[in-house]
């Protein structure tokens, strides 16, 4: 019996795992594209994501990113946030982000482009 709940419990957590998807979500500010991405399903730890900024349908490449990641504190759980400066990689800007828990993320997005403008974006993503 224990066998049988141990494989079952197994074949629950592969179908989970291969069923996730990974992240693609796109805004648009003041003239600007800016879509955030990832290779593979979001999971805590270490992640790869990458931001690309276009506009006029080119890419932006001499923008300036970075990403800040936080759970709001709960009862019995304080604060948490994580920030990352990201480098431009081809023509996209990499992120490496450490998610030190499960749950639902707020991020805030900053795009500095070369005209000195901030452009600031929110969204938020489930582990």
């Amino acid at each position: 019996m224990k066998s049988l709940f141990k494989l079952f419990s197994i074949l629950i957590l592969a179908l989970g795992i291969a069923n996730a998807d990974p992240i693609s979500q796109s805004v648009s500010k003041n003239g600007y594209d800016v879509k955030l991405t990832s290779e593979k399903s979001l999971a805590m730890g270490s992640n790869v994501l990458y931001v690309k900024v276009t506009k006029d349908d080119k890419v932006v490449t001499d923008a300036k990113a970075k990403i800040k990641f936080f759970m709001p504190e709960m009862p019995g759980m304080p604060y948490m946030e994580f920030e990352d400066k990201a480098k431009l990689v081809g023509d996209k800007y990499k992120l490496d982000v450490n998610f030190s828990m499960g749950g639902t993320w707020q991020y805030q997005l900053k795009v500095k482009t070369s005209d000195g403008k901030i452009h600031k974006i929110r969204g938020s993503v489930n582990l």
